[in-house]
């Protein structure tokens, strides 16, 4: 079973691989935007995006060119949200009509802490304190890196919609109310966008594997406002 399938409802197409893939067309504005990277890196922003052509398939959307905008978002077919992740392991892309979804945010995450030093930057203080009562009760998980993963999936649902940055410090993730889910509270003022309330924002999680040797993965798909596409 496909991750993402998992956290996700069943209108919303996934495709994901956990090694690279080099089959079907080349494209060159994509292979441009990536020509002075690294080989892995190429290699990864390529994989990515046939894993969101192949979604994009079930859509009518197969050959769509997948070169980021200026504030290195991905330009999605007209009718078409997305969002698409990559990390060690795993490279997603989930898509959906937006007649029936505003806004999609997905990401991957090795399941390990996240980097000494960086936890002050990234998670508010009221969340470093739910992470020790959660660790206390389920050591199991990496609750630092789960709650960092769902901002990322915040932000992949926040920006297209709102079309301005939001600050890891701007957005307060919960989790521990219901098994496998996690909710958002959006830190700023404006956050009414096309008729979406997103001040608060549902969305699930799954870890796949222990810690140090697995995948955390978080997801968000906010339905589209009746009367709105």
């Amino acid at each position: 079973m496909r991750i993402f399938n998992e956290l996700l409802p069943a209108s919303v197409h996934v495709a994901e691989t956990r090694s690279e893939l080099d089959d079907g067309p080349r494209y060159r504005p994509e292979d441009l935007y990536v020509a002075n990277a690294v080989e892995s890196r190429q290699q990864e922003f390529r994989t990515v995006r046939i894993c969101a052509r192949q979604a994009l398939a079930e859509l009518g959307h197969g050959g769509h060119v997948l070169v980021p905008d200026e504030h290195r978002a991905p330009v999605w077919p007209r009718g078409v949200v997305g969002s698409m992740t990559h990390c060690e392991g795993l490279r997603a892309a989930a898509v959906a009509c937006s007649d029936q979804w505003s806004g999609i945010g997905i990401d991957a995450e090795p399941h390990s802490a996240l980097p000494p030093g960086t936890v002050d930057l990234l998670l508010l203080p009221a969340e470093q304190e739910a992470v020790d009562r959660l660790s206390t009760r389920e050591p199991g998980i990496a609750w630092d890196r789960l709650i960092f993963s769902a901002k990322e999936s915040v932000f992949k649902t926040w920006f297209p919609m709102a079309r301005r940055w939001l600050d890891f410090l701007e957005c307060e993730i919960t989790v521990g109310q219901r098994p496998g889910a996690f909710t958002a509270r959006i830190l700023q003022d404006g956050t009414l966008h096309f008729g979406a309330d997103l001040s608060a924002i549902s969305g699930n999680w799954k870890a796949d594997g222990a810690i140090g040797h697995g995948l955390l993965a978080t997801a968000i798909a906010v339905r589209q406002m009746p009367g709105r596409t």
